[in-house]
């Protein structure tokens, strides 16, 4: 992409306020969005700390509890109050209320492993196959990359490879339209392949160099859909080498329990590279990230906090837990 003068202020200060309050205002907004969470997650917490004078085997009982009623599960309340108990031994932790430390840092660690921004390199094909059941915000997702992409200075065509339901392709060409970018579609019920064949195609010849393909919203039971989304990988590795180059699982939040069961079938079938959570602004169980990140060690590439553009961010572990725990300022 070029610069000229022009695009830069003389004094960087504006550019980098805006910037700044670009951020603070996305922090404020995780915070809001993450308070259904927070009031499940640490009320309950606080209220099991709070009451007690010292730390013993009923008051880890407790919070046991209430760590596996927030959707963060089994396998990271385990390991925390693992942490929590050698912490003790060790004398390292003198009263309840440290506990609560104890607890935000080992998510923090927990989720730091699966911060992985999505990289694309510069000046060649990169193709991003979406998957997930219908419902979890798909299109919303690929029509919110698709502009970021965009401002980033990328050439980048959406894909209709949902060819099942009509509605699918109307909510692609809408978003084609809103954010400016080409949509490469079939009439309905064509072979979702060869919209992928047609899309490679047009990469190669200049058109795109960033292809964001849409699938049909498949569960575990349409075992015929599973297999047509593996015969999408495979022409298209066949056609480009290395493709695709990310499989974006997108979950939904509020869906809790089923979101990981997602994760599961999905990375068996298809191989999952990536995941974006949705709607995690409106719900209490966004405890599920822990869950997801602890369970299957898949990058954690977006957040979705909202309706709007800028409301799909690129996951950041120590904003969305200073966020869930109200703690410092951005």
């Amino acid at each position: 992409m070029k610069w000229n003068r022009g695009d830069f202020p003389i004094n960087g200060a504006t550019d980098h306020m805006s910037i700044f309050q670009k951020k603070q205002g996305f922090f404020d907004k995780l915070k809001r969005g993450l308070a259904k969470t927070r009031d499940l997650l640490l009320t309950d917490v606080d209220d099991i700390i709070l009451g007690k004078k010292e730390i013993d085997q009923e008051l880890f009982d407790e919070l046991e509890e209430a760590l596996i009623a927030a959707d963060v599960g089994p396998a990271f309340t385990s390991e925390l109050i693992e942490k929590m108990t050698d912490s003790v031994k060790r004398k390292e932790l003198d009263s309840p209320e440290r506990l609560k430390e104890v607890l935000r840092s080992t998510m923090k660690t927990l989720l730091k492993k699966n911060e992985a921004p999505l990289v694309i390199p510069e000046k060649q094909i990169f193709t991003i196959l979406v998957v997930g059941v219908n419902g979890t915000g798909k299109t919303t997702t690929i029509g919110k990359l698709a502009n970021q992409f965009k401002e980033e200075g990328r050439t980048v065509a959406m894909v209709a490879a949902d060819t099942f339901r009509a509605a699918a392709i109307e909510q692609l060409e809408i978003w084609s339209q809103r954010v400016g970018v080409p949509l490469i579609k079939q009439k309905q019920d064509s072979d979702p392949s060869a919209v992928v064949f047609d899309a490679i195609t047009a990469a190669k010849s200049g058109k795109a160099e960033v292809l964001i393909i849409d699938t049909a919203g498949r569960l575990h039971t349409q075992v015929n859909l599973m297999e047509e989304m593996k015969k999408m990988k495979r022409i298209m590795g066949r056609e480009l080498p290395g493709a695709p180059h990310e499989v974006l699982l997108v979950l939904d939040a509020t869906t809790g329990q089923n979101a990981v069961n997602q994760a599961k079938m999905f990375t068996d079938a298809v191989g999952v590279t990536g995941i974006v959570l949705t709607k995690l602004d409106g719900t209490s169980k966004g405890g599920v990230i822990l869950r997801i990140a602890q369970e299957y060690n898949i990058p954690i590439r977006y957040i979705g906090i909202g309706e709007g553009l800028d409301d799909l961010r690129e996951f950041n572990s120590e904003e969305f837990v200073e966020a869930l725990f109200e703690q410092g300022n951005h």
